[in-house]
């Protein structure tokens, strides 16, 4: 379902400019679903996503009938929108919401829900539902596979003992990157090493902090002693060790989730961080397991506005071949590229501006 003519300003104001095949469409808002519709904006906008799930709906489109799920209604959902005549308008991802309500009850009020949990929800929604495709594809060899299969991290052991990559799915192949987890005993220096994959980084934040610094306490050397000591297998006993958390694979597209909100005991609930954290357009992660930088761009943040964790609003600023956009629901606007700064937060406790970036996406460079 296609609405009204909210985008035709944004047509008129880039005029000749506007890129050739892109569409810029609002997406409708059913009852607190803002959440949602600024994390598909930003997933629209993360190409090489948006590419593979344009491609999955044509392969579908041969297979025959196939059950609606999340996946084929999010497909549907990317292909109505980029294969619109128009340039802009208003989209009503009507199908997309009712099957995330159906799928999972925390989705299924019109309470404030949060954009983070939506994403993880999404994300590990897909996977499965490719995997499981997979597994169908794998048993029976007349199905074309509906994904792709590429090589990864650890190996998994068949039941005939043989080695096998695991099968990893276009989801993992934009997001996906692994962590390794390093606890040094302060006895014998034995290095004991843990991998872990990721598909975001969820970072705690500080007053007047900057992403690389937020990192870098990601990535900083904790000491585990007292009642917090490490078993270490080589001494057969509980030790003092040193552990630090690095990246062992940087995701092509590095998803970065500031933990805006912190549960208070004295009050009973989440309170919103208002702290100012600078996050760069261009950032370099140096955290990395070989030291090597790893260079990103930033080309989409989830912004969470309002003062508290149960009430608010979610809008979303993507950048889209050069330019910068603020999608509001139905509403597509063209904002300077300096007005990206005015989403760090707040340097006093207190602040009538509350347009905090909360989700950030950044495509990796080369």
């Amino acid at each position: 379902m296609v609405m009204g003519a909210a985008g035709s300003k944004l047509e008129k104001a880039l005029g000749d400019q506007f890129p050739e095949g892109e569409r810029y469409f609002g997406l409708e808002n059913f009852g607190n679903t803002c959440y949602c519709n600024s994390v598909l904006q930003a997933l629209y906008f993360c190409v090489p996503f948006r590419e593979q799930l344009l491609e999955y709906y044509e392969g579908r489109k041969n297979v025959g009938d196939v059950e609606e799920n999340i996946l084929t209604c999010l497909a549907d959902l990317f292909t109505q929108i980029s294969s619109q005549k128009k340039k802009t308008g208003v989209i009503a991802p009507k199908r997309f919401v009712q099957r995330v309500r159906k799928e999972n009850e925390l989705f299924n009020s019109h309470m404030h829900q949060d954009a983070h949990e939506f994403l993880n929800f999404l994300l590990n929604e897909l996977v499965d539902i490719l995997e499981k495709e997979s597994n169908v594809a794998k048993t029976s060899p007349e199905t074309p596979s509906l994904s792709q299969k590429v090589v990864n991290g650890t190996n998994h052991i068949q039941d005939n003992g043989i080695k096998k990559e695991p099968f990893v799915t276009w989801v993992h192949k934009s997001f996906q990157g692994i962590l390794t987890n390093e606890t040094r005993c302060l006895r014998c220096e034995t290095v004991t090493a843990r991998d872990e994959t990721f598909l975001d980084l969820s970072l705690d934040i500080e007053q007047n902090s900057s992403i690389t610094s937020c990192l870098k306490n990601f990535s900083s050397t904790e000491t585990l002693n007292a009642e917090d000591k490490f078993f270490c297998d080589k001494c057969c006993s509980l030790q003092e060790a040193q552990k630090r958390m690095k990246i062992k694979k940087t995701p092509n597209v590095l998803v970065i989730h500031l933990k805006r909100f912190k549960y208070m005991e004295q009050l009973g609930r989440n309170k919103k961080l208002l702290y100012r954290v600078v996050f760069p357009l261009e950032l370099k992660l140096s955290n990395t397991i070989n030291n090597s930088d790893a260079e990103y761009s930033l080309f989409a943040v989830v912004v969470h506005v309002g003062g508290g964790s149960n009430h608010g609003h979610y809008v979303s600023l993507i950048k889209s071949h050069n330019r910068w956009l603020y999608f509001d629901d139905d509403n597509v606007d063209m904002i300077d590229e300096s007005a990206v700064q005015t989403y760090f937060g707040s340097t006093q406790e207190f602040s009538n501006n509350t347009d905090y970036g909360y989700i950030l996406f950044y495509e990796g460079l080369g």
